[in-house]
């Protein structure tokens, strides 16, 4: 595994475009950060050729791909020229420039891509063990041992914003609701894009922690174990129960005011569905006031009705928690002026 770990870390290292020839199937489900996809077999294609491969064995199965291979050669050069055209160069120390290319294991997918390229002496290079190597670099990845803080805090306090602030100003911070595209509540998905896969969320944090120095502390929010859909790597996530914790203390004013700013922007009828998907846990009389109040556009009484439920969902989620040191940022501004409280909060 060191070994490969080795080829993975080389092969990142290289100046040039990263192409991803498995299919869009297999894309979606995972893939290398910042990759393009330029599949060699669209989904149809690539379950034809399992069907063959299972059936009738290996020999029939490649010669199958290579009917495909023929008929949309052209169309791959097109695709790859303009994917090489489009990137951006970053002259590395030796001013080279590679195509990496990877597949699925490191075999005829991604070898007969650069046997292509190779024909305009391209500098195609391939990874060894392809995405399945990569994905065991990712899941070793949250085994190491991290300088973890969590970022708590009640509803409304301003933990994203705090992370924001950290991030702007180059502390190591990983985003998970950024990465996983939810806030983690009932209203968690509203103006946000379509969740990744699982796997692809796992990816995105293993890439952030891959730019860290490991021994410096790393910001993290306070989450349940899942964001939306996605769920945060268990060794990562046990790792942030144990962690140092801050924990963001403000008014209810300063926190109404948060929530509001938040999700007072959306239309009142996704509002309105969120509230209906928790109306068991808030019950019918806050339910009600709720649903009024969204529709009547009295943004601080739809806040107020919630606050309650979610407030006894943090004290419920904090209990056992140790190592917490309290950082009051009631009435201040999320500017450079709070990081020296951060700074000191653990000295």
């Amino acid at each position: 595994m060191y070994f490969k770990r080795k080829e993975l870390e080389k092969f990142s290292s290289f100046n040039g475009p990263l192409i991803d020839v498995r299919s869009p199937g297999e894309y979606y489900k995972g893939h290398m950060p910042n990759s393009i996809n330029i599949p060699l077999f669209d989904n149809y294609e690539r379950s034809i050729i399992g069907t063959i491969y299972k059936k009738e064995g290996r020999k029939k199965a490649v010669i199958e791909g290579l009917k495909f291979f023929e008929k949309k050669m052209e169309l791959l050069l097109d695709n790859l020229f303009m994917s090489i055209d489009s990137y951006k160069t970053i002259p590395n120390k030796n001013n080279e420039f590679f195509i990496r290319i990877y597949c699925s294991r490191g075999g005829m997918r991604s070898q007969s891509i650069a046997w292509l390229l190779d024909k305009y002496k391209l500098n195609p290079i391939t990874l060894k063990g392809g995405y399945k190597i990569y994905r065991r670099w990712v899941l070793d990845s949250f085994t190491k041992k991290l300088n973890i803080i969590v970022i708590g805090g009640k509803t409304g306090t301003g933990k994203t914003r705090l992370l924001s602030l950290l991030e702007k100003y180059k502390y190591q911070t990983i985003d998970l609701e950024g990465f996983a595209c939810h806030r983690g509540s009932t209203f968690g998905g509203l103006g946000m894009k379509e969740q990744p896969s699982n796997e692809q969320f796992e990816n995105k944090i293993a890439d952030k922690l891959y730019s860290f120095k490991i021994s410096d502390n790393i910001f993290v929010e306070a989450e349940s174990a899942n964001i939306g859909k996605c769920k945060i790597p268990h060794e990562f996530f046990n790792q942030m129960k144990n962690s140092r914790r801050i924990e963001i203390i403000r008014s209810e004013s300063n926190r109404l005011d948060e929530l509001i700013d938040t999700y007072s922007v959306f239309k009142k009828e996704e509002l309105q569905e969120s509230v209906l998907r928790i109306k068991k846990r808030l019950g019918p009389q806050r339910t009600k006031i709720a649903l009024e109040s969204i529709n009547n556009e009295r943004w601080d009484l739809v806040c107020k009705s919630v606050l309650d439920y979610y407030d006894k969902c943090y004290e419920y989620e904090k209990v056992g928690k140790t190592n917490i040191k309290i950082l009051d940022l009631t009435d201040k501004k999320y500017d450079e002026s709070i990081l020296e409280l951060v700074n000191n909060i653990f000295k």
